[in-house]
């Protein structure tokens, strides 16, 4: 790594990580990045320059939306040629959804966009936060010896691993390592040392220009089955006004009842251009709907698979898609290819 070369944009979009206790009333608080170096004197032994952009005001992650995600693919497209890598300080709750709406908006990417966090704020004495960014920053910068980014795609640091970011997952609101990728294998591990397990890290044979994506559509819905769901319920979600894509969270390998009214509702929203995708509610495993007839007659009904794709994943897809005003038929073709790793076929 060439320090003269060399920078970084952090970004922060708001969440636990960027938060200190306010010394007179105790409560936790957003701090502005000019406080940053006062709490992570760290970043100061780094020889290379870090800059910094925050969202004002800082968002909740529970308040990430579309519009959001087009500021962020809007701030590393203008700021593309001047940074080595991008770092998102981002809150945990709706990481995995702003990773894997990324990896789609930005088409290209040859450089590394790792967006991290924390479960404890970073003035806290105990906080995650710090170890997260500063690992973050060394990924972000790391190069093969030809001076290519190790790391060029969108993933999600946490807990020493790190992960594609749309095949990962927030599994545990208490823990540190409160994020996984359940179906495809880390791309790299965080000790003494940081181990790049380059198989897995997606490459690009030739240079690539970004073009970068902000076109979304948002009418979509998500129908989680359970023993007992009534018809009215399944009903009351196809018959949405304006709806495109639904994304069916069915059993085990992509099953669902048997029942008459249901097969045929979803084959009637299949037949008015609806697109519905299979994923499974299990945190790790595949859709196989050949394997039992379950999953066939879903598949006769018009149903695609979603493979082993996340939710955050197919969601995000399928707004990406939807943006691009494929006709149902594309979109369903496109949601069986992998784009930007996020499927395994």
């Amino acid at each position: 790594m060439n320090s003269k070369n060399t920078s970084v944009l952090l970004i922060y979009t708001g969440g636990t990580i960027g938060m200190i206790e306010n010394a007179e009333t105790g409560a936790l608080e957003n701090f502005n990045f000019e406080q940053l170096q006062k709490h992570v004197p760290e970043l100061q032994r780094y020889t290379f320059q870090i800059d910094t952009y925050q969202f004002d005001p800082p968002m909740d992650s529970s308040d990430m939306d579309p519009e959001a995600w087009r500021k962020l693919v809007r701030i590393i497209n203008d700021n593309y040629n001047q940074y080595s890598g991008f770092v998102i300080l981002h809150g945990t709750d709706t990481m995995a959804y702003t990773a894997s709406a990324l990896s789609f908006m930005l088409e290209g990417l040859t450089k590394p966009v790792i967006l991290t966090g924390s479960q404890l704020p970073i003035g806290v004495l105990r906080t995650d936060g710090k170890e997260n960014l500063l690992t973050s920053i060394e990924i972000a910068t790391a190069c093969h010896p030809n001076g290519e980014p190790l790391v060029p795609e969108v993933c999600i640091f946490f807990e020493n691993h790190l992960m594609r970011g749309n095949r990962t997952t927030k599994m545990n609101a208490e823990n540190f390592n409160a994020f996984r990728s359940f179906n495809y294998p880390v791309l790299a591990s965080a000790g003494i040392h940081i181990k790049y397990n380059n198989v897995q890290i997606q490459l690009h044979g030739n240079r690539h220009e970004l073009k970068p994506h902000y076109l979304l559509d948002t009418n979509i819905a998500v129908l989680k089955l359970f023993p007992g769901i009534q018809e009215n319920v399944v009903d009351a979600i196809f018959s949405t006004k304006g709806l495109k894509a639904v994304v069916l969270e069915t059993y085990g390998s992509g099953n669902a009842p048997r029942k008459e009214w249901f097969l045929r509702r979803l084959h009637d929203a299949c037949e008015e251009g609806i697109v519905i995708v299979n994923v499974t509610q299990c945190s790790a495993g595949t859709v196989e709907m050949e394997r039992y007839e379950t999953g066939y007659q879903l598949m006769q009904a018009g149903v695609v698979s979603g493979y082993d794709s996340t939710t955050e994943s197919a969601v995000t897809k399928l707004m990406f898609l939807l943006g691009h005003d494929y006709p149902p038929a594309k979109v369903r073709e496109l949601m069986s290819c992998p784009l930007a790793g996020e499927i395994t076929v």
